[in-house]
């Protein structure tokens, strides 16, 4: 096939030796087939800026976290330089993330370096070697259901101990292989301490799952985790260990009125008392 522009070069240096074919083309990349020696592997061509159709990547963005003082100026007051670091940024951090995640325990795919936005990384195939599919392409049993789910769910707080939080995590990301669920699509990962869309983007990539799931095992739809981790992740008590449940009781403390109108009223008496005394003491 046609060797891509933004793959040539890394031919040239010979970090690719060929490109077998193209895998699939989504919002933010084209993934390739690839060989490296006698490897075969799969590059992610990160699209140019413009040419993404990712939404709203500025709440992605926010948090992340620039070392070189000058980079970080330029990309704040959005410069031609500062719009190409912002770029840069965006490439590295799903490479980041993947060594990340590997560290604390969640299984995906292994990164070989990101080289002037290609990312090149393990291909996970199933047992026979063919490319493993997509979640939304496998059908499973309720047992099935039940088991990936916890699974997902425990890579879901690893990330989260890690100070991760996916944020486009759904069944287009997932691959299944012989051993079961793999995350991939990382570029969007967000800091979970530093971004302020991080609960709700946690909520929205839980939801996802458990729906997925949920069309095996209906009983999971009733589960409650991202509740269950962020209220343990607030207070600092969420650990790569922690054994969910999946269940959440809410605390509602009906308000009494009475007490309340106490309160305003003893800060309001308090108030006129401080006046009354200035008062005095200015007449004196």
């Amino acid at each position: 096939m046609k060797i891509p522009n933004r793959i040539q070069p890394l031919i040239d240096e010979g970090l690719i030796d060929d490109v077998i074919a193209q895998l699939m083309s989504g919002k933010e990349a084209t993934v390739y087939v690839i060989r490296c020696g006698e490897e075969i592997r799969c590059a992610k061509v990160y699209k140019e800026a413009d040419k993404r159709s990712f939404k709203k990547a500025v709440q992605y963005q926010e948090g992340r976290k620039v070392r070189n003082s000058r980079r970080a100026r330029a990309m704040g007051k959005g410069s031609k330089f500062g719009r190409e670091q912002q770029e840069q940024v965006w490439q590295t951090a799903e490479v980041d993330a993947l060594y990340r995640l590997a560290d604390a325990g969640v299984r995906v795919p292994q990164p070989f370096g990101c080289f002037d936005g290609v990312l090149i990384m393990e291909l996970v195939t199933d047992a026979t070697g063919h490319t493993a599919p997509r979640l939304n392409d496998v059908s499973m049993s309720e047992q099935e259901a039940i088991r990936d789910h916890a699974v997902v769910m425990d890579y879901v707080k690893r990330m989260l101990c890690a100070g991760i939080v996916h944020g486009d995590l759904s069944e287009f990301n997932v691959l299944v292989d012989g051993e079961g669920p793999v995350i991939i699509d990382l570029p969007q990962a967000v800091d979970a301490a530093a971004n302020n869309n991080a609960q709700w983007m946690l909520e929205r990539d839980i939801t996802n799952m458990t729906q997925y799931y949920g069309q095996y095992a209906p009983q999971l739809l009733d589960s409650q985790y991202c509740k269950e981790m962020w209220a343990l992740y607030e207070v600092g008590e969420l650990k790569p260990d922690t054994k969910l449940t999946g269940e959440f009781e809410e605390i509602l403390i009906n308000a009494d009125v009475n007490l309340v109108l106490d309160e305003i009223q003893a800060a309001f008496d308090e108030a006129q008392e401080r006046k009354r005394i200035m008062q005095e003491a200015e007449e004196d």
